[in-house]
């Protein structure tokens, strides 16, 4: 039996993509010698931003800063979760200036508690929030001792998952959370070692398991609101997977930022507040 869904207003960062760029191969998609077309990144981008506020969904708006081409990929400068605010600190020096942006944005719009870390943390690029659990990929960019930082902070049990795939080096790439409020997660097997496979397989026995060919454009780097899930519309086969669980798929078109290595959920800080 389909399970009957809704969907629950959410609140998102996102930055415009005003000064994206590729400017060096520090993940397995970017590659500085392909171009990226600006004015497509930003058309893109402003669909994904109208998608949300037709939903009925607020998109609050940090300002994009010269030098920082991947400050578009909002989700990477924080984690928040009940207003509490855990800031990122990049594995890349160059992309520091972000989580600094973050904070500072964050500071000036009533979010009291505020942490700066101690350990590699890539925000929600690796940390994805349910109801029981706050999941938290290791294995490329994030410190495996970020995780109980993050727990102590955040007051909310955390569960380490090993990423040993390069192409899906955030958690968010090889992961997404359909549901948070029932625990309902979407991921593909084989981004993750052995034994993380065997954690998601006890915690999540229901999980969508998505296909390589859609976990390839992306398909994992979804936003949903409990009924509504705006993915790439290039991952088709997890497109139908979702109607058949009774979500509703909203199609999207990222493929400029999808250069740089990021997609929907990347662009999107959920404020959990």
């Amino acid at each position: 039996m389909v399970r009957s869904r809704s969907a629950r207003p959410r609140r998102y960062l996102m930055c415009p993509p005003a000064h994206f760029s590729v400017t060096c191969a520090d993940n397995a998609w970017a590659d500085p010698a392909k171009p990226v077309d600006a004015a497509l990144a930003l058309a893109q981008w402003e669909q994904v931003r109208e998608v949300y506020r037709s939903l009925g969904h607020t998109v609050e708006v940090l300002a994009p800063e010269p030098g920082l081409p991947d400050m578009v990929f909002t989700a990477d400068g924080a984690l928040v979760v009940d207003g509490r605010v855990f800031g990122a600190r990049f594995a890349h020096a160059r992309r520091e200036p972000e989580a600094e942006a973050h904070l500072r944005w964050f500071a000036g719009n009533g979010f009291a508690h505020l942490h700066v870390p101690v350990h590699i943390n890539e925000g929600e690029g690796d940390f994805a929030v349910t109801s029981s659990w706050l999941l938290a990929g290791r294995g490329f960019r994030t410190n495996p001792l970020a995780h109980g930082e993050a727990q102590e902070f955040l007051g909310r049990p955390v569960v380490g998952l090993e990423l040993v795939d390069p192409r899906f080096y955030h958690l968010g790439l090889a992961l997404a959370v359909l549901d948070d409020a029932a625990d309902e997660v979407a991921y593909y097997p084989a981004a993750f070692s052995p034994g993380s496979r065997e954690v998601l397989r006890r915690l999540f026995p229901d999980a969508l398991v998505a296909s390589e060919e859609d976990a390839a454009v992306f398909g994992l780097n979804a936003v949903s609101d409990g009924l509504h899930v705006v993915l790439p519309q290039a991952a088709a086969g997890l497109c139908g997977a979702l109607r058949d669980r009774g979500f509703t798929p909203v199609g999207v078109d990222l493929s400029e930022l999808r250069k740089g290595g990021g997609g929907v959920k990347c662009c999107s800080l959920e404020l959990r507040d």
